[in-house]
């Protein structure tokens, strides 16, 4: 043990600053750092003003000598305070969500449309989201828990509850009275997993010194089911994804990616679906080939039935990768792909063994509704939406879903805003629309506003207000960021409380119409003599010869159809570009 060596002081002196309690403070100097050790021990060292704490005597503290300076306070009483640069917590509270007449929400009927894991997943999602409904909805998730093989999510259902209970208070009833942990039941499940994790490991290693690449790949896929049913999702996407090595036909890798699709959504990994659900859809168009080629010869009335099999078995597949796609738009926050994916689903019953465990139709008709709602236009909302019979089953589903397009597509905004108002806390409680149930409520709402105020050139606030059953100042803060979103293009009058629309000056509109009309034939004149340089130049490229059949068919439906005069017609330079290069 030496003293504090007397640099120290000489560096403080010559900066003029406090170097206090150092004389008393036993330490050494080791090859450029400062080790303190033996007491009297500080419990806080400040170096530069960063904060260091220590608990015990026995403790060795190493400090890199960034300064020339060091404070040592010693302070005995003194609570926990981070320095003004540490990260701090977010302020923002947790979301807590309303269930009462204002705002209906029956568990049971919502969870009903579940089973499996995604049955426990949106249970434990919803306890710290509405705690009232946390010691209902802990119960369903134990009695589902016991039906699988998973020890840990089993656990989990009790440590979410006691969280949650803890944050309430004495609002909630105590685990205990509620239901009491099943150790003999987890005990006995844990000890049946690891004999089955042995068995499969080693039929994989019988199988892999065997080189037999069919058993192979079925003892990775048995090996990836078996952990996704634990709950070990990534040694699952591992076996998964190292059985595509051991596929042999199409078949085999459509029904790998479908296997990686589901668990990933599981997961709630949306930036990978897309990757697989690419990867499947070749594997899909592969496979069909391949059946309609190998299958054998039938008589007339069998190989019917046998193409319409088929055709429905591929219909289904398609539907599942249509709705993992449109989720992974949707994660992505790419809300006008997944309305336009989630709309060209196939049927209902096209879901099968999904329906339930992995989304059920009324979450499509509920995320596919809001999105087209955020970005879609009228005419788009009747096609998609409104004439699309194949869409109305998904909507039964969801009443309420269908009056609150019928209350857009009127102008009945007002409604609009209170059904999302009514049903946010249905919204909020879906695992995955969470993130995105803000979001497009303003981008709902948005749109709403622009359309009431198109017919219009000058509208009272107080007028729009009860539109949307507003007040005056709420209207105007939101006019006001529409405006200064270049949504809208007007001016508010604050003193007269009037929204007012730009004037466009048409002859100037129209003027600079016909100038780019001009510059574009311009630039199609160019091409076309471009064309014909390439021509009698002999610069061509000749298509393969399917292409050119398909293009001397169009251009005999062409020749049969009446020809224009000038460039109003079909003689417009543009049309004349079609051909070889």
């Amino acid at each position: 043990m030496v003293s504090v060596i007397s640099g120290f002081a000489a560096w403080a002196l010559a900066r003029r600053r406090p170097c206090t309690s150092v004389s008393t403070l036993p330490c050494c100097l080791v090859y450029g750092r400062l080790r303190i050790s033996g007491p009297p021990l500080p419990r806080r060292v400040t170096i530069d003003h960063h904060l260091l704490y220590t608990t015990s005597y026995s403790s060795l503290i190493f400090l890199p000598l960034t300064s020339l300076i060091m404070d040592v306070d010693t302070i005995e009483d003194e609570p926990y305070m981070l320095p003004s640069y540490a990260p701090k917590a977010p302020s923002k509270r947790p979301l807590r969500l309303a269930v009462d007449e204002a705002h209906p929400f029956e568990l049971e009927a919502y969870i009903g449309s579940y089973s499996g894991r995604t049955y426990i997943d949106r249970l434990l999602h919803l306890m710290p989201l509405c705690p009232p409904l946390a010691p209902q909805a802990v119960q369903l998730a134990i009695a589902e828990a016991l039906k699988g093989r998973d020890v840990h999510l089993y656990r989990s259902v009790f440590v979410t509850y006691e969280r949650v209970q803890h944050d309430a208070g004495d609002e909630l009833p105590e685990p205990a009275a509620l239901a009491a942990a099943d150790q003999a039941w987890a005990d006995e499940t844990a000890a049946r997993n690891v004999a089955e994790r042995t068995k499969l490991e080693v039929e994989l290693k019988t199988y892999s010194s065997n080189m037999i690449k069919e058993s192979i790949r079925m003892a990775h896929r048995d090996l990836g089911d078996f952990y996704r049913a634990v709950g070990e999702h990534q040694t699952a996407l591992k076996h998964y994804t190292k059985s595509r090595e051991f596929c042999t036909t199409s078949q085999h890798v459509l029904d790998m990616c479908m296997s990686v699709i589901e668990l990933l959504i599981e997961q709630r990994n949306y930036s990978h679906i897309a990757t697989y659900v690419f990867k499947a859809e070749a594997a899909l168009d592969s496979a069909s080939a391949a059946r309609a080629n190998t299958g054998p010869e039938a008589p007339a009335g069998s190989a019917q039935a046998n193409k319409e099999k088929r055709t429905a078995e591929r219909e289904k597949m398609q539907t599942k990768l249509d709705v993992a796609a449109a989720l992974s738009h949707l994660g992505q926050g790419n809300y006008e792909k997944a309305a336009q994916t989630f709309l060209k689903a196939g049927s209902v019953k096209g879901l099968d063994e999904w329906s339930g465990k992995i989304i059920s139709p009324g979450d499509i008709a509920i995320y596919a509704i809001l999105c087209a709602l955020a970005t879609f236009g009228r005419s788009a909302i009747r096609t998609h939406i409104l004439d699309n019979d194949n869409f109305g089953m998904y909507i039964e589903q969801e009443p309420y879903v269908r009056e609150l397009v019928e209350s857009y597509m009127s102008n009945r905004f007002k409604n609009v805003l209170d059904i999302l108002e009514k049903y946010s806390t249905r919204h909020y409680v879906d695992i995955h629309l969470l993130p995105h149930v803000a979001n497009l409520t303003n981008l709902i709402r948005n749109k709403a506003i622009v359309l009431y105020f198109q017919p219009f050139s000058s509208i009272k606030l107080e007028r729009m207000g009860q539109a949307f059953g507003w007040s005056v100042d709420e209207i105007e803060q939101q006019v006001v960021t529409l405006i200064q979103s270049g949504e809208i293009k007007a001016r508010v009058d604050r003193q007269n409380k009037i929204l007012k629309a730009k004037e466009t000056d048409q002859r100037a509109a129209l003027f600079a119409k016909a100038i780019k009309s001009g510059e574009d034939m311009q630039a199609a004149n160019r091409k076309l003599l471009l064309r014909m340089r390439l021509q009698q130049a002999d610069l061509v490229v000749k298509l393969p010869k399917g292409q050119q059949q398909q293009q001397q068919q169009q251009q005999q439906q062409q020749q049969q159809q009446p020809q224009g005069h000038g460039y109003g017609g079909n003689n417009h330079p543009l049309d004349l570009l079609g051909g070889e290069y």
